[in-house]
């Protein structure tokens, strides 16, 4: 039995139906009563250790895609990232769980500034050190949803995109759905065993490059406006604008250029191309 902790979320529910899609059995934890054809559910909380022994009893593998980046009030850093992860890989020990899964990032640290960075490498230690057989998935820059931050909400407001100092620093960022194959196939993959996989998409672009392809799409110029880091991105509302803002400052301040064809092609994954995923976004 597979147990995926997050499934509500855009990756975490993606990994429940391609488990499925494989005639895997699946159990999700949920936060209120809720039916999923196909699936077990269990009520379950991160922030209640007392459910999360109930949720771990009879399954062999762990997945988790939880996080608090997009919630709020009592779901924080703290009680999610940080006691609620370290509590589900109790439990998961506790319950015999022969592999914990874990979706971090590809670039974390204890000292990182920031808050949920330095909480997935306190988790990722305390998996390590905690007995238990693990795999952790540290994917870069989610494309899809990055997109839909900088690039997306501008098109919608019809305001040109706010780029930090032009957005030039290239990066791999990579497709959702690429890292739900990767989370898929370490299941039960004793390749995966014990082992960090960093991962990003299959080219290195900037994101001056992701509107120009844009454009291209779309048939006609995208704007664009250079913004200086620290200044808040004007298409989004607060406190995301100054959040995204400063996150994105943080791309810029190098490139990041990850080859992960290797594990791609160890793990049966064909790497999305960012016209691929611009395509689809753009059309929907």
């Amino acid at each position: 039995m597979n147990l995926v902790v997050g499934s509500s979320g855009m990756l975490g529910g993606m990994i429940v139906r391609k488990l499925l899609a494989r005639g895997e059995p699946v159990r999700v934890m949920v936060r209120q009563p809720a039916a999923l054809d196909g699936a077990d559910s269990v009520v379950g909380d991160l922030k209640d250790p007392a459910s999360l022994a109930a949720a771990c009893h009879g399954v062999t593998t762990v997945i988790t895609t939880a996080n608090s980046a997009q919630r709020g009030g009592d779901d924080n850093v703290e009680s999610v990232d940080l006691d609620g992860n370290r509590a589900l890989i109790d439990a998961a020990s506790r319950a015999g769980v022969r592999q914990f899964v874990f979706v971090s990032a590809a670039f974390v640290d204890v000292g990182s500034p920031v808050p949920l960075f330095a909480a997935k490498a306190r988790t990722e230690h305390h998996l390590r050190e905690g007995g238990l057989t693990w795999t952790i998935v540290a994917p870069h820059v989610f494309l899809d949803v990055w997109f839909g931050l900088l690039v997306g909400s501008a098109l919608a407001a019809g305001m040109p995109v706010s780029l930090v100092r032009g957005g030039k620093a290239r990066h791999s960022f990579i497709a959702v759905d690429d890292v739900a194959e990767f989370a898929v196939h370490a299941a039960g993959n004793g390749a995966a065993m014990n082992r960090r996989f960093v991962l990003g998409g299959p080219e290195a672009l900037s994101w001056s490059d992701i509107v120009e392809k844009t454009a291209t799409i779309l048939g006609r110029p995208v704007p664009v406006r250079s913004i200086e880091p620290g200044e808040p991105v004007p298409s989004l509302p607060p406190p995301h604008d100054a959040v995204i803002g400063g996150l994105a400052a943080g791309l810029e301040q190098q490139d990041v250029i990850i080859d992960a064809s290797e594990e791609a092609r160890a793990f049966g994954v064909t790497l999305t191309s960012a016209d691929m995923v611009l395509r689809r976004l753009l059309a929907s």
